[in-house]
């Protein structure tokens, strides 16, 4: 009896899937995913959404791409999956109406998909995570920088168990998972 073999984009999916899934699993921990810049978000678009699934993005060229896969562009404040490359100021005014979901249905909340640079190489004002919370031996520390420190109090607003956003960071390195769960502090900014 033959067994079915998966085709290149059907192993490459695969791996992309469990790399984000050990990432929510180990918050803080980098997954290595192969790829770099837009293809790998693209490939953790192909890898999460669908013809049932919403997404948004405001990265044009991200946006051309994710369109042929036949997921709905819907507006950041009900889209499920939300990529942004490139976060900055203006990213993060978009995500402040961004889905947290409700008491009843806490699965209706977005996932927000972000560019960083994980580590301490970079420009610009990095800063040190301390991570709490389930999945997380005592304590881990993940040094960034890419994301403004803002982000981290808006998160913190926002997530109100079981309401909240699951946030995987995208960098060179590979992936980090930080579900809503992960309780996160900043400390020790720098310049680089």
């Amino acid at each position: 009896m033959a067994h079915a073999q998966m085709n290149d984009q059907e192993a490459r999916t695969q791996r992309v899937f469990r790399a984000l899934m050990w990432a929510l699993a180990y918050p803080g921990c980098i997954q290595p995913l192969a790829g770099e810049g837009l293809q790998t978000f693209l490939a953790i678009g192909q890898t999460l959404i669908d013809l049932e699934t919403s997404y948004y993005t405001n990265h044009a060229e991200l946006n051309a791409h994710l369109a042929r896969l036949g997921a709905r562009f819907k507006p950041p404040e009900v889209a499920c999956y939300q990529f942004y490359p490139q976060f900055d100021a203006t990213s993060l005014q978009i995500l402040r109406n961004a889905p947290t979901g409700t008491y009843l249905s806490p699965d209706e909340s977005a996932t927000l998909i972000l560019g960083a640079e994980l580590g301490v190489t970079g420009s610009g004002v990095g800063y040190l995570l301390h991570l709490s919370g389930p999945g997380i031996p005592k304590q881990v520390e993940l040094a960034i920088n890419g994301i403004p420190v803002e982000f981290w109090k808006l998160r913190q607003a926002k997530n109100i168990y079981p309401m909240g956003w699951d946030i995987f960071l995208v960098g060179s390195e590979g992936i980090v998972g930080l579900p809503r769960t992960t309780q996160v502090e900043v400390k020790n900014e720098w310049r680089t």
